[in-house]
Order: structure tokens, then sequence, then C-alpha cells
């Protein structure tokens, strides 16, 4: 059973658990094409314990020397490769000091696993079925084809009804996606809690995923309220972000003006103070005069 304090994403909960091995190597399968059959060669090594930008890493595994860092994002963050190197740095010294044989000082070329970044996308912003991301878009745009590093993450959305072929080639992350559809469907008319309820109750009895999610129903709801929380307390940090730069904007221009009629008013220009007044495009060429002066 799963502890009732512990705050695991619910994407985390289901792909990212021991237990179900099989349902993480679906996934896997589902988004890089392949027919792995055997669960037990999936080697887990996701981050616990360690924060990054407020955030734990949601899923790492290793699969036939390649490294698969999966994220699930409710919100369109375009620093998400800044995050996956930060990732990967930390994943990459674990799976090295995990070894005796191996040497990074050493005069032997080390064969790293491959890695392969991807984020499942479930917000309710509209974005497109397929996008990516890459760690360069963040550098200086004249100088970024000067970079001697490059790191790609593959945004999917899997909000129900999209990226359908991927969701016929894993059966649970088709129930995920409803799962997340039906319960954001009952908020329109009910609470979190309720909607979970429900959500689960109507769930089809050939989910792979609803006997586990109903055993442990109130570390699904934990973690879905953990989820709603985040995503309200990042909404509201980004209004009152915008807010406060409107504040800041309009303060800046009062005291632009403010700055520009006293100005005006030492070079005895009084008749063009009181036509800025009634002329906008005046004001403008007055504050930027104005402005060349104090330079």
């Amino acid at each position: 059973m799963v502890n009732r304090e512990h705050k695991d994403r619910l994407f985390k909960m289901i792909f990212g658990r021991p237990e179900h091995r099989e349902w993480t190597l679906s996934l896997y399968n589902a988004v890089n094409g392949t027919d792995y059959e055997d669960p037990s060669c999936i080697e887990f090594n996701t981050l616990e314990n360690v924060l990054f930008m407020g955030m734990k890493n949601d899923l790492s595994f290793i699969l036939d020397c390649n490294l698969s860092v999966y994220e699930h994002q409710s919100s369109y963050n375009p620093n998400l490769p800044v995050r996956f190197l930060m990732y990967l740095g930390t994943l990459w010294s674990g799976w090295l000091y995990g070894s005796d044989d191996l040497d990074i000082y050493g005069t032997r070329l080390i064969e790293l696993p491959v890695p392969r970044f991807v984020v499942f996308y479930n917000g309710t912003e509209k974005e497109s079925e397929e996008m990516v991301l890459r760690l360069s878009d963040a550098f200086p745009e004249a100088i970024r084809d000067k970079s001697d590093i490059e790191l790609k993450v593959t945004m999917l959305n899997v909000n129900s009804g999209k990226n359908t072929e991927l969701m016929e080639k894993s059966r649970p992350l088709y129930e995920y996606a409803w799962l997340v559809d039906r319960i954001r469907e009952g908020r329109k008319t009910m609470t979190i809690e309720a909607a979970v309820d429900k959500a689960l109750e109507d769930m089809p009895e050939d989910f792979q995923i609803k006997t586990f999610l109903m055993e442990n129903r109130g570390a699904v709801k934990m973690s879905i309220l953990t989820e709603y929380d985040e995503e309200k307390h990042m909404r509201l940090t980004r209004k009152q972000s915008r807010e406060e730069g409107r504040e800041e904007g309009r303060k800046e221009g009062i005291d632009d003006l403010n700055s520009l009629n006293r100005w005006l008013i030492e070079q005895g220009r009084q008749e063009d103070l009181i036509r800025s007044a009634m002329d906008n495009n005046l004001q403008a060429e007055l504050l930027e005069e104005y402005r060349r002066c104090r330079a």
C-alpha cells in the first residue's frame, strides 16, 4: 500500500513504481516504438529527495543502454531543457559512482547510457501534440550556433483525445489521460475531492490501473490535491507578477511625466506643457527630447 502521506504525482504513482514495471515498459515502448517484453529489465534511478526549482524528478530509468527521464507537466515551461540538464548531471554521477569499475579519471572511455528526455503535458492550455524544446533556445540568438552543448526535450500532449496512436500503444497512459479528463470535467460542478471519487467510481472495470488506484484512493486524492495546489499557486504567482509589473510600469510612467512637466516649467515651455496634456503624440515626443537632454 502507498503511504497516505506520500505526495508523489499521480503520473509517478502509476508509472514510477517497481511493482508496476509493466506499465512503465508499456509507456517506454509507446514513446520509442519498441516492443520490449520483460519489465524486469527496467532499472529505476529516479532522483529522490532532490529538488530542482521546487520540484522532484518524476521518473527516470535505464533500459538497454538508454536513460529515460520522464516528467509530467500541467503547464508549458520553456525552461525544461535546463532542468533536464541538471537532472542528467546528477543521474550520471549516481550511475558512475555507483559502480566500482568505472573511473572517469581513467584512460578507458566509459560508455554512458544514452539520455532521452520526454515531458508528458496534460494542461488546459492548447498545445500541439508534439513539440521539441531545445537548450540552445535559451542562448543569445546572435551566438547560439557557437554553443558546444545542445539538449532536446520532447513534449507530448497526453490530454484525452490527443496523440491517439501513442495512447493505443500504452493502455495505462490512455487510462491515466481518461482519469485526468474526468476529474477536470467533474471540477466544473463539484469539489475536487468529490470529482476524484466520482472519476474513480466511473472508471471501467477493465482498466489496468483501477484496482491499484481504488486500493490507494487516499494517496491518489492527496496526490491530485497537491497537484491542484501547485497549479493554483503557479497561476496566482504569475498573476501577481503581471500585476506587480503593470503597477511598476504605471509608477514609472507617472514619475516620467512628473519629471517632464517639471523640466518644461524650468525651460519656460508652459505652452508645450499644456499642449502635451491634450496630445499623446506630442507628449511622447517631448519625453524623448527630455530623455536625450538628460542622457
